[in-house]
């Protein structure tokens, strides 16, 4: 069966960080693993070390061209169109396939052609063991309903109160939209031992289950920096241990 896993939070709070960690991780259990870009301020690919040459965005927007031109290949309906081109799309490695959303949806009414996408990635995720999510920042892939068939989402803070905060207002929409996650956690990144007791004091209070801290790291800091892909990090280092653990767990 197939476990889907978003990955949500606030910009900044190392999010993709954590999701190309995961991955890696992931990846030692099975390569059957679809991994989705659905950030438009797109940087998964580098982090994971994958070049892309076309997202979901840039076909809808073809499609919508040829539609426009009256060009569609005759005999070939709009769904059909987007299903052979995500699959053209997928960009398949050793470890596991990359789908990337790119561009948002843009001016004109894409009512049905996303409804379609919805579909066909619902579809498409059936053939895989885990499909992991790197949701935009903030809470509009929740309003949006891009995240409703979801089994575990996770958010991803810094250690303020502020930012634990987010993952508490991320939940409560969830609820209020009635978007049913079968488990919900909270990772806090860039914990240290002057703040983590106040991060798991705050975490109680807001009532948010805290699966994991990560400390601040300079190699992962270095990394960004020199935009060496996060994916091939050595298994030694000390926050992809921790992503680790919180992998078995999940």
């Amino acid at each position: 069966m197939t476990k889907i896993i978003a990955i949500s939070g606030k910009g900044g709070t190392g999010k993709t960080m954590f999701s190309t960690l995961l991955v890696k991780a992931l990846s030692k259990k099975t390569h059957n693993m679809l991994v989705v870009d659905a950030d438009p301020d797109s940087n998964l690919p580098e982090t994971l070390g994958v070049e892309v040459e076309l997202t979901i965005g840039d076909i809808r927007e073809e499609l919508k061209q040829l539609v426009a031109d009256d060009k569609l290949p005759a005999g070939i309906s709009k769904q059909d169109y987007l299903l052979g081109k995500i699959y053209e799309i997928i960009v398949e490695t050793e470890n596991f396939d990359l789908l990337v959303m790119g561009r948002p949806e843009g001016s004109g009414c894409y009512c049905s052609v996303n409804n379609w996408l919805r579909q066909i990635i619902d579809n498409l995720a059936k053939s895989y063991d885990y499909v992991i999510i790197d949701t935009e920042a903030g809470l509009e892939h929740l309003s949006r309903r891009t995240t409703q068939n979801v089994d575990t989402m996770i958010v991803v803070s810094d250690a303020s109160k502020r930012g634990l905060g987010t993952a508490k207002r991320i939940k409560k929409l969830a609820n209020e939209l009635e978007i049913k996650f079968k488990e919900i956690y909270v990772v806090a990144n860039k914990v240290n031992d002057e703040n983590k007791d106040m991060v798991e004091k705050n975490a109680k209070e807001l009532g948010l289950n805290l699966i994991g801290k990560l400390p601040y790291n300079e190699e992962i800091s270095k990394y960004d920096l020199i935009g060496k892909p996060l994916f091939d990090i050595d298994e030694n280092n000390e926050v992809y241990k921790k992503v680790e653990e919180i992998a078995k767990s999940l």
